[in-house]
């Protein structure tokens, strides 16, 4: 088993992105959210919405992400692919590319520390969260192991619009469900900001 002293040592720069978004959003949901929740209420709607936006977040990436673009494991019409694609983007995991690429890898350095892109072999933290918050040289990006992906126009179109569709199905969806049932901070709070915590974690 290949295994080095090398990358867990490693100490790259902080990668500020996620591990803003992680903070924040985390801080958010332990106190906005529950004190909300405690002066104002959240209804039936504002449940139903985060429940299904969650279900459709999770689906995507396991369903879609997983077993259909990394592993190839079965073939979907392009509603099914566009609905991944879209509650996909909405999860949060990156493009279908960066993280079908990075699972790639995964599979093919399981046992090598150095090369696998979030080894159980550093630890958990590092395994579950931590490979994302810092520049680690096992996480570089390379889209050669996705050339397969990079023939399915879905998959490209949501790479080039990754950034919109992230805001448009994270801050976009439930402004305008929460309009419609007449409390946009109840559904940015629940439909938004816990149901993205809870998917990461």
């Amino acid at each position: 088993m290949p295994e080095s002293n090398k990358a867990i040592k490693e100490n790259p720069p902080i990668n500020w992105a996620p591990t803003l978004i992680f903070s924040l959003t985390f801080l958010v949901a332990v106190t906005a959210v529950p004190v909300y929740g405690i002066m104002v209420g959240y209804d039936a709607v504002e449940w139903t919405v985060f429940t299904l936006m969650l279900a459709f977040c999770g689906l995507s990436i396991t369903g879609g992400y997983h077993r259909l673009w990394s592993h190839r494991a079965y073939d979907a019409n392009p509603v099914v692919r566009a609905f991944f694609a879209f509650w996909g983007a909405c999860a949060l995991q990156n493009t279908i590319l960066i993280w079908c690429s990075g699972h790639r890898k995964h599979h093919r350095y399981v046992d090598d520390v150095d090369h696998d892109p979030y080894s159980i072999n550093r630890g958990l933290w590092f395994a579950h969260i931590g490979w994302m918050l810092r520049n680690y040289k096992s996480g570089e990006v390379d889209l050669n192991n996705t050339q397969d992906l990079q023939r399915d126009n879905i998959v490209m179109f949501q790479h080039k619009y990754y950034v919109p569709l992230v805001v448009l199905s994270n801050v976009g969806v439930p402004l305008l469900l929460g309009y419609l049932n007449g409390n946009i901070l109840g559904m940015l709070l629940l439909a938004g900001v816990l149901r993205l915590v809870i998917s990461h974690h």
